[in-house]
């Protein structure tokens, strides 16, 4: 993305017609509707990362440009996987720019953003430090608990585990916002092996 964004924004054109390929095949439907919602993922994150990636007060704007799609298949009832997948993304987007708000790490993004790779490496050993502060830590708490709750939420509400077909969308929701603790604690190791 970082070196050439127009390949990875024109990528979206693929994962869309890939979607709604898959959408048309009967078995196929719930992996066309995911990749749908994928899209939407990669379409912001194109956008984001490709061309603003130094700014962080933009990101989440940027990154939920889908949203009105999202609610508009949501309120047709089309398209809830993707949509479900979408939002729980952005919910875990939120909850990391959050934290990067709340300890005071935007600086240290910004610094990253801009620099190349060896010079980037300070960068983020000095973020590291800053997010294992008392601070940082009872703030890694908090949001780690928040996305756990929302993650698992619908396997409680929804009947996930009952294995109904209608919950298929929600297993998206739950994929996504869980899977930002793993991006996130991947993120968290790269910096400290740095």
């Amino acid at each position: 993305v970082r070196m050439w964004p127009w390949v990875s924004l024109l990528a979206t054109v693929f994962w869309v017609v890939l979607g709604i390929g898959l959408r048309r095949r009967g078995n196929a439907a719930v992996f066309g509707d995911l990749i749908i919602g994928f899209s939407l993922s990669w379409l912001a994150g194109s956008i984001y990362w490709g061309w603003f990636r130094w700014e962080p007060l933009i990101h989440l704007p940027i990154e939920a440009i889908g949203v009105p799609l999202a609610i508009a298949f949501i309120l047709r009832r089309q398209h809830l996987t993707g949509a479900l997948f979408y939002l729980g993304s952005l919910l875990g987007t939120v909850v990391t720019d959050l934290y990067f708000w709340v300890v005071h790490l935007m600086p240290y993004w910004r610094q990253a953003m801009q620099a190349d790779v060896s010079q980037a490496v300070p960068v983020l050993r000095q973020a590291l430090l800053q997010m294992q502060t008392p601070w940082g830590l009872l703030w890694v708490g908090i949001l780690v608990s928040v996305l756990c709750l929302c993650g698992l939420w619908p396997f409680v509400q929804r009947g996930v585990l009952k294995g109904s077909h209608s919950t298929v969308p929600w297993w998206a929701f739950s994929g996504a916002v869980m899977s930002t603790l793993a991006v996130d604690g991947l993120f968290w190791l790269a910096a400290r092996c740095a």
